[in-house]
């Protein structure tokens, strides 16, 4: 993971005059730090479920449960309760039940969730993978918090533009 792909990132969601493409940016910020899978998943407000924005690499069997995340459930549920970032360094050998039991399904190892936040407001979670088991540095998880708010400030600004789900 580069300075400059993060920093990339970030003014590109700074600098949005059109709507955002949540798959391109999802497959950019998988690029930036080296992964194989990715998901976003955006709070909708009503019924308080994540629902999945855009994924890359996820089995398409796997798709209908995390299509609409409960808050407290798996990795991404976890985040977003937890409201900080939720770290595998082997999704495959973990016991401690935070990943659901299709996540090992994904074949991914070093995985992590991040919440999506601003002012403390949640807005939904980011999670990206690799298929090795990997620890994610202190300034890996800190580049993609920022990216997260990011994201959050463009949701809140644009409410109506990521109301389509995958």
């Amino acid at each position: 993971m580069t300075l400059s792909a993060t920093s990339s990132i970030l003014t590109t969601l700074r600098n949005r005059q059109t709507a955002v493409n949540w798959q391109q940016l999802l497959t950019r910020i998988i690029e930036a730090f080296d992964c194989s899978t990715g998901t976003i998943h955006i709070l909708d407000r009503d019924t308080q479920l994540l629902k999945l924005q855009a994924q890359q690499g996820i089995p398409p069997f796997l798709l209908p449960k995390m299509s609409a995340i409960p808050i407290g459930k798996g990795m991404a549920g976890i985040a977003a309760e937890r409201r900080q970032p939720v770290e595998m360094c082997n999704l495959q050998t973990d016991e401690s039940g935070v990943a659901r039991p299709a996540a090992k399904e994904t074949k991914v190892e070093g995985s992590i969730a991040v919440p999506m936040l601003l002012k403390g407001e949640l807005y939904g979670t980011l999670g990206i993978a690799k298929p090795v088991p990997y620890d994610f540095t202190e300034e890996e998880t800190d580049d993609l918090m920022k990216i997260g708010e990011e994201m959050s400030r463009y949701i809140q600004a644009n409410p109506t533009q990521h109301a389509e789900t995958l």
